[in-house]
């Protein structure tokens, strides 16, 4: 099975609040839907730590310091 993008595990989670919050499912469909919706919660949680722990190592000087930097995009980038 293909690794779980982010991206797409948040799509698919949105899409289980829908139809959890539509009210059109049966109790039992519900719940292995809110089952679904927690580990993709999970998977999401995971990704995003990972992705701070590698913006933080970016970040560190040369005494191995994380400073904060706020994000400023290139102005072509906005053009």
């Amino acid at each position: 099975m293909a690794k779980q993008t982010f991206e797409n595990a948040m799509k698919r989670l949105e899409a289980i609040v829908h139809e959890l919050e539509s009210g059109d499912l049966t109790l039992d469909e519900a719940l292995k839907k809110f089952q679904e919706g927690v580990k993709l919660s999970k998977l999401c949680s995971i990704k995003l730590d990972e992705t701070e722990k590698k913006v933080s190592l970016l970040l560190k000087d040369e005494e191995g310091n994380v400073r904060a930097q706020p994000f400023l995009p290139e102005k072509n980038e906005m053009e």
